[in-house]
């Protein structure tokens, strides 16, 4: 399956890092090389914006909209990996939308 132009970006910014945002990118970086998505581009960003749902991580892949996931720890960030990125299936209680409406 082609992914080439998925992007995982993860927002290192002081308040990400303090929130846990590095142990986060490196579950992505490993559960990426671990699955050979040699096609995924993981990548690192500045403050995304939204300091107390940290760490975010988002989502982008061609002709979709993105998905911005918060409050991520290493796990749910294996799991995004593994179901959205690899199964094309959004982990909808991740994502800001579901945290919105709590």
């Amino acid at each position: 399956k082609d992914r080439s132009g998925t992007r995982i970006v993860v927002g290192m910014a002081t308040c990400g890092i303090a929130a846990g945002a590095r142990p986060v990118l490196h579950a992505i970086m490993d559960e990426v090389k671990d699955n050979n998505l040699s096609d995924v581009v993981v990548a690192q960003t500045g403050c995304i914006g939204i300091c107390r749902l940290e760490p975010i991580v988002e989502v982008y892949k061609p002709g979709e909209e993105k998905v911005t996931y918060v409050r991520m720890t290493p796990e749910k960030a294996r799991r995004v990996v593994r179901e959205h990125v690899m199964l094309d299936k959004v982990v909808s209680e991740y994502t800001i939308g579901s945290e919105e409406k709590k």
